[in-house]
């Protein structure tokens, strides 16, 4: 990254476009709000069928997850239709059914990318599926995309930050600028089983609002949105989804938006960050993927760990 990156306070917000109602309801108000202020952003579109309702099984896989869900008032923030999706109600295909609305992202001037096929399975089952499955899921979700943009995509995002040694290999096959698929930290370059891959990684470094939303310390609005004003130190990435801040928390957002742009804060997109960091590539290190817990956060992510040596 170049100098200037780290004299200023810079956010970048990624949106993780996860559900079918949370594309359809939540893409025009993001957008509309966006215009408002002038702010350019970086969406990632789930493109396959969204089998939310699937992921009521965390309730007995994943610690802290029924505690999760409480805590946030899940039901409130995801609705019905998408608790459903998948099992008792059919699994709408999201990039199927609302292209028009999807395209609509680009021309407006958003940076877009890939965030995956069926968001449920990738996040659940990534570590059992084989590398054939992983290709073609991942290649779906790419030619979906192709579809809708008429342009191949330039990154990806994984579901659930969950990448592994074979999911980044076969990400290495799309030829990407970038992908943004872990938590924590600067952009390094992921190694795993002594191979380094050659797609840049942008990592997550905020805490998203799902993981903080109602937590003891801050459950007043006001403490909630200061803690967010203070936690931008230089260039940092948060991400937000359509289904929590552009819909229930769209009016609570907004007012994180204008804390923001008062402090004189500055909105780039994740593609500017990668331009930067190759720009210098060689300095770039190289990190051990690793699955680690972060508070509010149901189950592992995937992180940068221990630097390689050169």
């Amino acid at each position: 990254m170049t100098n200037h990156a780290a004299t200023e306070r810079r956010l970048a917000l990624k949106v993780d476009c996860d559900t079918f109602e949370g594309t359809r309801d939540g893409l025009p108000r993001l957008l509309r709000l966006f215009d408002r202020h002038a702010i350019r952003a970086t969406f990632f579109f789930t493109l396959g069928p969204d089998n939310s309702g699937r992921a009521i099984l965390r309730v007995l896989t994943r610690k802290g997850f029924l505690r999760k869900m409480l805590r946030s008032n899940a039901l409130a923030l995801y609705g019905p239709r998408t608790a459903l999706s998948g099992t008792l109600l059919p699994a709408p295909r999201i990039g199927r059914k609302l292209a028009t609305l999807i395209r609509s992202v680009g021309d407006a001037g958003h940076e877009v990318g890939v965030h995956g096929w069926d968001h449920v399975r990738w996040h659940d089952r990534l570590n059992r599926m084989s590398e054939a499955r992983i290709e073609r899921d991942y290649g779906r979700a790419h030619d979906e995309f192709a579809r809708i943009f008429e342009h191949r995509a330039r990154a990806s995002a994984a579901p659930g930050w969950h990448a592994t040694p074979l999911s980044l290999l076969v990400q290495d096959r799309f030829d990407l600028l970038y992908a943004s698929n872990t938590r924590g930290g600067r952009p390094f370059f992921p190694a795993a089983q002594g191979h380094v891959f050659r797609t840049l990684e942008i990592p997550t470094t905020l805490p998203t609002w799902d993981e903080t939303f109602n937590t003891p310390r801050l459950k007043d609005e006001s403490v909630f949105l200061e803690f967010y004003r203070d936690i931008v130190r230089s260039t940092d990435v948060h991400s937000i989804h359509t289904e929590v801040e552009a819909t229930a928390l769209l009016s609570l957002f907004e007012r994180q938006i204008e804390i923001w742009l008062a402090d004189g804060i500055r909105f780039v997109t994740l593609e500017e960050i990668a331009g930067e960091t190759l720009a210098a590539r060689e300095r770039v290190p190289a990190r051990e993927i690793e699955r680690i817990t972060l508070p509010g956060r149901a189950g592992a992510v995937t992180a940068g760990g221990r630097r390689r040596p050169a």
